[in-house]
């Protein structure tokens, strides 16, 4: 009987000894490929092409180049930097930057280290601030763009750039699509059973940022968004001083900018109109 139990005893001790190693293993794993999950960069590189836009490669940091679009803006009127999200590239937002083009808006949009024309870097969070300040200086110092006329504007990934940017005192409003409150919690809520605030290594932690911003902010977020929940939008909408959240119902994380009112209203918001929060879509 005794031999029995001690056999019993070694068979579990094996067993949860296996389940250990096979989870830590699964963690480094993790950690180790984070950054194909994060910046799932999409194939080739492609040069944007819009009449009356310039692509500007400027010097950035350790001798790298920044790559970014520009389309100048009426006199007098605001510009819109936009980051795009993690699946895309600089040429996918020109058909975006024609749409403010014709809303007599300037566009501005930053390409991502790792990313399009500028595959031959590594994607990471630093990497992409570094970039996208590098962008902003000479939108301001070259360009002329002065900060009260740049509207800061981020979709999906691009959220956690504007924020940061913003904190870092580039803009003078913003918009963030379909926006994240942190990698953390967004990893924390796809892998439940992973330590993410542990492994994470690009956290873009907005949530954390947003309190000390002051700026207007519009937030707009589907209701069936499907990679990060509306509730996160819901969550950063009380975490900055001054937001206006926009919920649209059945829109999934992909296709919220495909309503023509949606773009108008961030456009009017931009110009510096009071977006009117419709009650009917007050909640996710």
């Amino acid at each position: 009987m005794d031999r029995l139990l001690r056999g019993a005893k070694r068979m579990l001790l094996l067993v949860l000894v296996t389940v250990v190693i096979a989870y830590v293993g699964l963690c480094v794993l993790v950690f180790l490929n984070q950054r194909h999950l994060v910046f799932p960069v999409p194939p080739g590189a492609r040069e944007p092409s819009l009449p009356g836009a310039t692509l500007l490669r400027l010097p950035g940091p350790e001798g790298s180049t920044v790559y970014a679009l520009h389309v100048p803006a009426p006199a007098g009127a605001p510009t819109v930097v936009h980051f795009h999200g993690n699946g895309e590239q600089l040429a996918d937002g020109a058909w975006l930057a024609q749409r403010f083009q014709e809303a007599g808006l300037g566009f501005y949009a930053v390409e991502y280290p790792g990313y399009g024309l500028a595959a031959e870097q590594g994607p990471s969070e630093t990497g992409i601030y570094a970039a996208a300040e590098t962008a902003l200086e000479y939108l301001h110092q070259k360009l002329g763009v002065p900060t009260e006329r740049t509207v800061l504007q981020g979709q999906s990934l691009g959220s956690g750039v504007a924020v940061e940017m913003a904190k870092r005192g580039h803009g003078s409003r913003l918009v963030l699509i379909t926006p994240y409150t942190s990698i953390v919690d967004l990893g924390a809520r796809l892998f439940s059973w992973l330590p993410a605030s542990l492994l994470v290594r690009d956290r873009f932690d907005s949530a954390a940022k947003a309190p000390g911003l002051k700026l207007p902010v519009l937030i707009v977020h589907g209701t069936r968004d499907e990679v990060i929940p509306a509730d996160m939008g819901q969550r950063l909408g009380t975490l900055f001083p001054n937001a206006t959240v926009r919920f649209l119902k059945d829109k999934r994380h992909n296709d919220v900018l495909d309503q023509p009112t949606v773009l108008l209203e961030v456009m009017g918001f931009a110009q510096g109109r009071v977006p009117q929060v419709d009650t009917d879509q007050a909640k996710p």
